[in-house]
């Protein structure tokens, strides 16, 4: 049985509820900028073989909680689980990132594709859950996540990482029903796989669409945005999944906000382009925000990184419904002791916040 939670305030934040202080935790912080990652990642021999391991995936996962004050766990996978899943052949080139042997580009490839079994192909995944919430023992709560379809389809049909992504996108022009076919197989893939983290005890989770900023406006409601409202509708159907609150993070789509918050989601995540006041007042009360201080912040002296974090929450203002959050994910060349200056400095000003307004 999983011991009771201790510090609630991000599942607060994201009800939009009355919180002590905001709460924070930062996108890739279990990750390279740690030197006690670096030595397991070396230890398990290979990135997939670290998030392949439930035992070392769980001891990365709650090593940033070991030096910051951190208000959620955020369990250590990777977004392209599902795809790999799937029999792509995915692998990691050193310094080139990921690449899948067997891209998907026609129709009779998008045929093969099927929900992977969740309890056979992604039970590591399952596992790492089960064994993160009881370490955890109820010290904050643990984020589920996974890609969006887009995302997700960028990468299986482009083969690997790219800047523009324009293979994927040309499949969007020109053969659009084969792009929504590998779509719609996607998304029944992720809700599936974030119903299985809630099973396995997730208490929030999260959806990626690290590329929806690289679409036009009228693709990313045809492309993107269609199929993260269609995993919420069905983790909404899923007696695990029903309560959990559902965070949407779509990089570089600040101008869909407004629409975003449509989706049924709890929280939208906000990347640095964006001014938390001019989010707060698009979504209208409808969700809790998340972010959104520049990742490159943390490259500056302490002094510069209290005064960004808060410029962020005073743009946020004593407002309910805020989760502190970089605008994306933290890179790996961050001195762990600005991280540090950055948690303890949220949760000062977050307190300063309410305690002006009483």
């Amino acid at each position: 049985m999983n011991a009771p939670l201790k510090n609630d305030r991000f599942l607060r934040a994201l009800r939009r509820e009355p919180v002590d202080t905001t709460p924070v935790w930062v996108m890739r912080q279990a990750g390279r900028y740690l030197p006690e990652y670096r030595a397991t990642r070396e230890r398990a021999g290979s990135f997939m073989a670290l998030a392949q391991n439930p035992e070392l995936a769980c001891e990365v996962t709650l090593q940033p909680l070991r030096r910051f004050e951190l208000d959620a766990a955020i369990l250590f996978s990777d977004i392209l689980t599902i795809p790999d899943a799937m029999g792509l052949g995915l692998s990691f080139a050193q310094g080139e990132g990921p690449q899948f042997a067997r891209p998907v580009r026609s129709a009779a490839d998008v045929a093969k594709l099927a929900v992977p079994d969740m309890d056979a192909e992604l039970r590591y995944v399952t596992d790492a859950v089960r064994l993160i919430r009881r370490e955890l023992a109820g010290r904050v709560p643990l984020i589920g996540f996974a890609g969006s379809p887009w995302t997700l389809a960028c990468y299986m049909v482009e083969g690997r990482g790219s800047r523009d992504f324009a293979t994927p996108k040309a499949m969007c022009w020109n053969e659009p029903a084969l792009a929504h076919r590998l779509l719609d197989v996607l998304a029944r893939s992720v809700a599936a796989y974030l119903a299985a983290q809630a099973a396995a005890g997730a208490q929030a989770l999260m959806v990626f669409d690290t590329w929806g900023g690289l679409l036009g406006p009228a693709a990313f409601r045809e492309f993107s945005l269609r199929y993260m409202a269609q995993i919420v509708a069905e983790l909404k159907d899923d007696p695990h999944a029903r309560e959990l609150p559902v965070i949407l993070f779509a990089k570089g789509a600040g101008q869909h906000l407004a629409e975003m918050a449509g989706s049924g989601c709890a929280a939208l995540g906000v990347d640095w382009t964006v001014d938390l006041a001019d989010a707060r007042r698009a979504v209208v009360g409808k969700v809790a925000l998340q972010g959104n201080l520049d990742p490159a912040v943390l490259r500056a002296s302490p002094e510069v990184i209290r005064r960004e974090v808060r410029a962020v929450l005073d743009s946020y203002g004593n407002h309910p419904g805020h989760v502190f959050n970089l605008g994306h994910g933290i890179t790996p060349e961050v001195d762990p002791e600005h991280v540090k200056v950055l948690v303890d400095e949220v949760h000062r000003h977050g307190r300063t916040l309410r305690t002006a307004s009483e």
